[in-house]
């Protein structure tokens, strides 16, 4: 979920939930000087009158980023989708169905506000596209974001309930409470989605932050880092202290490998994200993105580290678990399979496989 380009925004369209107010606009440029009445005394120190914009320091390099992130994270997405379909499907753990439901959310945001959002209409489209469709398009971008990141949410109330309340998990976990968990995040992301239609354009706004401006930006910053961190910060620390409690009480602890991989995504989550929220809340209180090109630069890259968030967790999946990169090879292999017999004459696409020549009848396992 990213904020926009740097550099003019009729040359250089902005990308993201925050370029998308002033779509399908004319080309018209911007008044030098905040626009209405001008900004209240009480912005007066924060937010000088500076003609020139802020010029741009990135130039192409987000349009690089983007299209590398989108080429190699949604293939690989894609591996990690079928993997965990694979291990759902024979083991029945919630935790597995949690994490494929958070990579599909991920692949959805790649598709939505990466592919739609920045290649399509902004690098390509140029952000002619009728206004009306980009405020559609924000509420499926922040619908897919906050998907994203409440399945980390809810992957972290099960493994504490499974850790500090085992038996109340196994009484309580089937597949249908899990998928019904799951339908419940999907259907509350979209709803609060909605209101950030009329989520405002951070690239042009010469104006102080209207009061409209602060409730969706604090919505934004609570829904999607605030209140998940909490929710993080509280449920990692009693399983960090549980783990403990069995280190001192038994000879050989181990974490278990869908507690290492929760520890890891939400580790990175709060890391990858962190630098986003801080320069939205500098722009929000200080200083305009429109107006100071440190504070532009700061953006785009705090957007870049964001969304690298939704490629990290294939490697820390192959990292922690041994089963999983075991189920990915063997996706791997067997996407491979139909191509290999290819070359061979008709009639031997299956026969030398399962008996080669030379071995006597009755003679294979």
């Amino acid at each position: 979920m990213l904020g926009g380009n740097c550099g003019d925004p009729q040359e250089r369209p902005s990308m993201g939930l925050e370029g998308r107010d002033t779509a399908g606009q004319p080309r018209t440029a911007l008044p030098p000087t905040p626009n209405g009445s001008g900004p209240s005394l009480e912005f007066g120190d924060h937010w000088p009158e500076i003609p020139e914009r802020s010029p741009c320091v990135a130039g192409i390099i987000p349009v690089i980023y983007y299209s590398v992130l989108l080429g190699l994270g949604l293939p690989v997405n894609l591996l990690t989708t079928v993997a965990l379909a694979r291990l759902t499907a024979r083991t029945r753990k919630p935790s597995y169905c949690y994490l494929l439901a958070l990579t599909a959310s991920d692949i959805v945001t790649q598709v939505v506000i990466v592919f739609v959002g920045f290649l399509l209409q902004g690098a390509v489209l140029a952000r002619q596209v009728p206004q009306a469709v980009v405020r559609m398009a924000n509420i499926l971008e922040f619908a897919a974001n906050h998907a994203s990141v409440w399945m980390a949410v809810l992957l972290t109330v099960d493994r504490y309930s499974a850790l500090c309340h085992p038996l109340h998990h196994r009484a309580a976990s089937s597949p249908g409470r899990t998928r019904r968990a799951i339908v419940t995040v999907l259907s509350a992301a979209l709803l609060t989605g909605i209101p950030f239609y009329w989520w405002l354009d951070m690239w042009r706004d010469t104006d102080p932050p209207s009061t409209l401006d602060k409730v969706l930006k604090w919505a934004h910053c609570l829904i999607v880092y605030f209140i998940p961190c909490g929710v993080f910060l509280v449920t990692n620390s009693a399983i960090i202290r549980r783990l403990r409690k069995r280190c001192q009480s038994g000879p050989h602890p181990r974490v278990g490998k869908s507690t290492a991989i929760l520890l890891g995504v939400t580790t990175l989550f709060a890391l990858l994200w962190a630098p986003r929220i801080f320069v939205m809340l500098f722009h929000m209180y200080v200083v305009p993105v429109h107006r100071d090109w440190r504070v532009h630069l700061a953006m785009d890259v705090a957007n870049m580290a964001a969304m690298l968030n939704t490629v990290v967790n294939f490697g820390l999946y192959c990292f922690v678990s041994k089963t999983f990169r075991a189920t990915a090879r063997q996706v791997i292999h067997d996407a491979h399979l139909p191509c290999m017999p290819g070359s061979r004459p008709e009639g031997m696409v299956v026969e030398p496989v399962q008996k080669p020549l030379g071995v006597p009848k009755g003679a294979e396992l």
